[in-house]
């Protein structure tokens, strides 16, 4: 059987950031995941980022995130800019503000796409454009009692 690119499933929805949104309480993978449930998407690309106990050799307690009031904006810019750049079917992304601790979730995003190759460059996109230009700021406190802001 022939195949073609020119089936409404290989090119980008109308319509694909299902979710975006910055948080006070916890993430859910499973919510992230269902926003970019669509039927022409063949690869789901999805990454969690989660406090770790370290950073540069030290060992972290927790941490706490704020930000800007237009990082939700900022975010949604990041999205558009990616959904214009690849075949995205279905968009979401989610970051916590507040206090964390060792192991909770900081961040999840996901990308759904006709091909699982498209998928993993839109999600790394993604998350690599959001790290490095949403207004986020993290502050970690380090078991030997300093502390350190990040992005600020």
């Amino acid at each position: 059987m022939a195949t073609t690119n020119d089936h409404p499933g290989e090119l980008a929805a109308a319509d694909p950031v299902k979710l975006i949104g910055i948080r006070e309480t916890s993430l859910s993978v499973d919510e992230v995941f269902r926003a970019v449930g669509e039927d022409a998407a063949g690869g789901t690309a999805l990454f969690v980022g989660t406090v770790r106990n370290h950073d540069g050799g030290t060992d972290v307690d927790r941490l706490g995130y704020s930000c800007h009031p237009g990082a939700e904006a900022e975010m949604r810019r990041i999205a558009e800019k990616v959904v214009a750049e690849y075949p995205v079917r279905a968009l979401a992304a989610v970051h916590r503000v507040g206090d964390l601790e060792v192991g909770d979730l900081a961040v999840v995003v996901a990308v759904s796409c006709p091909h699982r190759a498209e998928a993993f460059d839109a999600c790394r996109k993604l998350i690599d454009d959001l790290k490095r230009e949403v207004p986020i700021w993290k502050h970690q406190t380090f078991s030997d009692g300093t502390d350190e802001w990040v992005g600020a």
